[in-house]
């Protein structure tokens, strides 16, 4: 699933956890494709409690529209199962801005997220979180 032009990603399913690879700049082109793509994997995962492990690489911050896109996204998620994200962001100059961004994004979700500088303790972290909600 490459966009370079417009950003790129690629999806993938661990269990009970969503892994996403996100790089460079995400516009509305791009957030739209991600949340057809979402679908689908969201379709499978929605029988029990899972989470979403994003990792964020490159120059890139969200244009507002696609911003917009991403916590549409969120809900849908959210409606499908999604109980926390993990965000990892890395080689970015812009990290302060994306980490803003994605903050705005979550908490207008009101959805559980965390940010880290390394996938092994998002991975950690949400691994717990999936495991303490599950179990109660």
């Amino acid at each position: 699933m490459q966009y370079s032009a417009h950003g790129s990603y690629s999806i993938e399913q661990d269990n009970n956890i969503l892994l996403v690879d996100a790089q460079g700049p995400f516009n509305e082109v791009t957030a739209k494709k991600y949340h057809q793509d979402i679908e689908i994997y969201t379709k499978k995962m929605s029988n029990s409690p899972w989470g979403s492990l994003i990792s964020y690489k490159g120059n890139g911050v969200f244009t507002p529209d696609a911003e917009q896109s991403l916590i549409e996204t969120t809900h849908y998620r959210m409606e499908n199962g999604m109980i926390a994200v993990a965000a990892v962001i890395n080689d970015t100059a812009y990290a302060d801005i994306l980490q803003m961004q994605l903050q705005r994004i979550y908490q207008s979700c009101q959805i559980q997220f965390h940010f880290f500088s390394d996938s092994s303790n998002a991975k950690l972290w949400l691994d717990n979180f999936i495991n303490e909600h599950t179990n109660n």
